[in-house]
This record gives C-alpha cells, structure tokens and sequence, in this order.
C-alpha cells in the first residue's frame, strides 16, 4: 500500500498549542483515492518536541467526556508510534521546506 501524508499548518493559532492538521492519503491498494483525516501535530505541554493525537470520536458517559480512538493497533501497540514517527517526519520535513523556500 502506498501511501502520502499531507500537512495543513495551523495559521490561525487556534486552539493554542496546536501546529498542523495531517492527513493520510492512500495512493494504491484497496484504499487507493480514499484519506484519513483527524490527526494533529501539537507542541509538548510538558517540554520540547511535538507530540500527535489521533482520530477520535467524543462521546458522554455519566456526564464525563470521553473520546474512542478511530485509529487503533490490531495486535501490536507499538504500531501506532510507527504512525506517529512518520507524521511527525512529515512535519518536520514541511517546515523545513517552506523555511527553506521562504529563504530563497
């Protein structure tokens, strides 16, 4: 399957804290013409780096608020960090780019 992560920076600066909007776009396979939407790319509260939340859906129990990860591992936990490597290298390599371009 091949797929492209596309990055939309927040230039609104709302809500604080959070840098871009990242979607999956499939290129091939069964989901080839299909996208994932829902992630985002935050600053870390708790120091530096970046840190991604995932697809979810909100919903209320007993008054208290909870959301349902939309995007969740099969069998190993660990694959979703290889999804969150790979949008945050996607960051990184579009600000880098435009920072770059905007030197020109």
């Amino acid at each position: 399957m091949s797929i492209e992560v596309k990055i939309l920076l927040n230039e609104q600066g709302r809500p604080a804290g959070k840098l871009a909007d990242a979607e999956i776009h499939f290129n091939a396979g069964e989901l080839a013409g299909m996208k994932l939407v829902g992630f985002a790319i935050w600053e870390r509260r708790d120091g530096p780096g970046f840190s991604v939340s995932f697809p979810s859906r909100q919903f209320i129990v007993h008054g208290d608020r909870k959301n349902f990860a939309l995007l969740r591992a099969i069998d190993d936990p660990s694959a979703q960090q290889h999804i969150r490597s790979l949008l945050l290298h996607a960051y990184e390599t579009h600000v880098h780019d435009n920072v770059s371009a905007e030197a020109r």
